[in-house]
């Protein structure tokens, strides 16, 4: 098979980066980590991607003009490392269609909820606070929306009599780290399609 180029897109600790990574290195996921990008250069990311030695580009969004001013040199990096899929794993960033047309079908999302429960941010807390059962973990393709495109895969993850938003992160986290890198398996395995909102797939 071809290599499957990917970038990651992240702004915080990393920790769906290094899931990532960790599967790559245990040769569990056949992809070639590109580029990370992320718009806070002392991000722990950053150090996680160098330690890993992927290539990084970290910029910071107020020295631009516009959020289309900054996506347009992301999206030369991109396109000059050939990305197949780009895995936004916690990038706190609303993105354009500078980036969303040209990889609309190959840009992917992981979200803290059960969509279309609790999109956007603090969606931990607000799953707590509003005093459901069960939140979980979402994998969708990006249209541009907020936390609104086609779902890939979902995990659900019960709520505990007590549960606090940072014990429930904890496990959330730990639903993330399985479910994404078996989403890009499954895209780099060319398994799932997409038919309008429906998305399938195959065994």
């Amino acid at each position: 098979m071809q290599p499957y180029r990917i970038a990651v897109m992240a702004s915080g600790s990393g920790s769906n980066f290094q899931a990532i990574v960790d599967q790559v290195q245990k040769r569990k996921l056949d992809v070639s980590i590109e580029l990370l990008v992320c718009d806070r250069p002392k991000a722990f990311v950053v150090e996680r991607a160098k330690e890993a030695k992927v290539p990084v580009f970290a910029f910071s969004p107020k020295e631009y003009e516009s959020r289309e001013a900054y996506e347009t040199l992301i999206l030369k990096e991109l396109q000059d490392r050939q990305v197949d899929l780009v895995v936004m794993a916690g990038y706190m960033r609303i993105i354009t269609n500078v980036l969303v047309e040209p990889f609309f079908g190959r840009m992917i999302n992981i979200h803290p909820s059960l969509l279309p429960s609790f999109p956007g941010v603090r969606a931990v807390e607000q799953a707590v606070e509003y005093g459901v059962k069960q939140t979980g973990v979402t994998v969708h393709f990006v249209d541009g929306g907020l936390d609104s495109g086609p779902i890939i895969a979902q995990r659900a993850v019960e709520i505990h009599e007590h549960e606090t938003a940072d014990s429930l992160t904890e496990r959330i986290h730990a639903a993330e780290h399985v479910l994404l890198p078996q989403v890009v398996r499954w895209l780099r395995e060319g398994r799932v399609s997409m038919d309008g909102r429906r998305v399938s797939v195959r065994k």
